[in-house]
């Protein structure tokens, strides 16, 4: 990530640069505390292209063999909806993130699964929500 990237709004909507948000989980140089805490640096991950992360946080049972960014959408905008206290090792995290495709805007509603391993948590997989 480049300085002036860097500078910028992190993408994940909470009020402080990339810098300071999710950059240092995306560089590997800290892990996410909370499940909201790593839904929101993946979805920085996604505005970024950053599979390597995207890979690295998701869960082994459920990861795909690889992961293309190349045609992915361009994401604008992120809400989370519900982020209640994880259940020991597992936690749930709704959100609505907005983007971009073929000039149409579009969203993606999802309520998203979470475990938590070694003290890590990992993305397991989300169910679509209706709107």
């Amino acid at each position: 990530m480049n300085k002036k990237a860097l500078a910028k709004p992190c993408p994940c909507g909470r009020p402080a640069t990339l810098a300071r948000c999710c950059a240092p989980l995306i560089a590997g140089q800290r892990h996410a505390d909370t499940a909201e805490a790593l839904m929101r640096s993946r979805y920085s991950a996604y505005v970024l292209g950053a599979a390597d992360y995207l890979c690295a946080t998701w869960h082994a049972s459920t990861r795909p063999a690889t992961l293309d960014l190349t045609d992915s959408p361009r994401w604008i905008g992120l809400q989370v909806l519900a982020a209640p206290p994880a259940d020991g090792e597992r936690a749930t995290v709704e959100f609505d993130a907005r983007y971009r495709v073929h000039g149409r805007a579009c969203h993606l509603h999802e309520l998203s699964r979470f475990v938590r391993e070694d003290g890590r948590w990992y993305y397991v997989d989300g169910a679509i929500q209706p709107d």
